[in-house]
């Protein structure tokens, strides 16, 4: 067999001998680290670098290589593992790129026992497909990636019983945060008689939340819509309202009220869907049958689907009889027949803020005093116009 051509990487700190790529041929990882060109044998591949010794298998890398290798201080190295922003962003990446390379992984028991703090959050949320509470724990993971790890319960039923055993789990797994999605009224009932010794945030639970929270402005993100449809010109406005037992849909009925009353128009009755695209085409069809309605916003996109379609089997076309806003700017939304104008929630600013506060309280700093919710934006395309008549 002929003999591969691969490179050596010397590490002299911890007893590495080589890591091989499998180039053949001599070039720069960076300026800190040479691949020398050697043919040989026994020597495993491993991607594109491989690891071993001359008397055993390789030694696990360890933070003083890791900080050898980007040429900074180990204790810049410990700064960006923990996620500390006062870092310089080509360090961060130099960082990051020896700790790919190395294959470092840091020793959370050896980092518990001189910290005592594991770095450990607990997210708890409930089984749903729903879009919105979906990115949120979407935005929270992202915005923990960092600096902890994250562990995820899923209550089939927010009930005070239910809520207390998550926590207790949690607890007894050493996390030293707990951030709860509460997008219901009685999972925010739940959470006001749960014991933790541990802080707790709750996430879109509405702005006006008797605990440590963080939410989109749905009543401004609402109001916004309404508004946009009234200054094309609409006379008034229906809403497709989401259940009355979840916050989101309670703030945006009022941000479309606010809109109807400070224009000084009628307020249609609300109708109300269960978030799916099923009870959107079936309102849809009530909706399409009353020659008055001009203009319809929905409390999320999926309903703003169904509606579309019942719209279409009725002959009503979007917008040129019917004008419709969505909320949420799903994905698909942009592909919708008409592409749908809607309002976008920032789910990476929320889970921003819901990481920040949780920190702030873990760490024992004061509360900054009132908590802005986090804007939404209204998302123009071309579901909605001017009347025709």
């Amino acid at each position: 067999m002929a003999s591969a051509n691969i490179g050596v990487l010397v590490y002299p700190s911890n007893g590495w001998d080589v890591a091989l790529d499998s180039s053949g041929c001599e070039r720069k990882h960076s300026p800190r680290l040479k691949t020398l060109c050697r043919g040989g044998h026994g020597y495993g591949q491993l991607g594109d670098l491989v690891a071993s010794t001359v008397n055993g298998p390789a030694a696990r890398p360890v933070m003083a290589d890791v900080a050898r290798l980007a040429g900074v201080s180990h204790q810049t190295v410990s700064r960006v593992l923990n996620g500390h922003p006062n870092v310089r962003p080509q360090t961060r990446e130099d960082v990051l790129a020896a700790i790919r390379q190395l294959g470092y992984r840091p020793n959370a028991a050896a980092r518990t026992l001189v910290t005592g703090r594991t770095h450990a959050l607990g997210v708890i949320s409930f089984d749903t497909t729903l879009y919105g509470p979906a990115s949120m724990l979407y935005g929270i993971e992202r915005a923990a990636h960092a600096g902890y790890s994250v562990a995820i319960t899923s209550l089939s039923a927010f009930d005070r019983r239910s809520m207390q055993e998550a926590v207790d789990r949690f607890l007894g797994q050493g996390v030293e945060g707990i951030i709860v999605i509460a997008s219901e009224m009685p999972a925010l009932e739940a959470l006001t008689g749960v014991a933790t010794d541990v802080p707790l945030v709750a996430v879109g639970c509405g702005t006006r939340a008797p605990l440590d929270s963080v939410a989109i402005d749905n009543s401004a993100g609402a109001f916004q819509a309404t508004r946009y449809l009234l200054d094309l010109g609409h006379a008034t406005v229906h809403y497709v309202g989401g259940p009355d037992s979840t916050l989101d849909a309670r703030e945006r009925a009022e941000g479309w009220v606010r809109a109807l009353r400070e224009a000084g128009t009628s307020e249609p009755e609300i109708v109300r869907g269960d978030w799916s695209a099923r009870s959107g085409y079936e309102i849809g069809h009530q909706l399409a049958s009353m020659p008055e309605v001009t203009a319809v916003f929905c409390a999320n996109d999926q309903m703003a689907l169904g509606l579309l379609r019942a719209l279409g089997e009725h002959g009503r076309q979007v917008p040129a009889d019917v004008s419709v806003v969505g909320f949420d700017d799903i994905p698909e939304s942009a592909f919708f027949l008409p592409p749908l104008t809607t309002v976008r929630q920032d789910f990476g600013e929320l889970g921003k803020q819901a990481l920040r506060l949780l920190v702030d309280r873990i760490c024992g700093r004061p509360a900054p005093g009132a908590r802005l919710p986090v804007a939404p934006e209204l998302i123009v395309r071309s579901s909605a116009g001017r009347p025709t008549r």
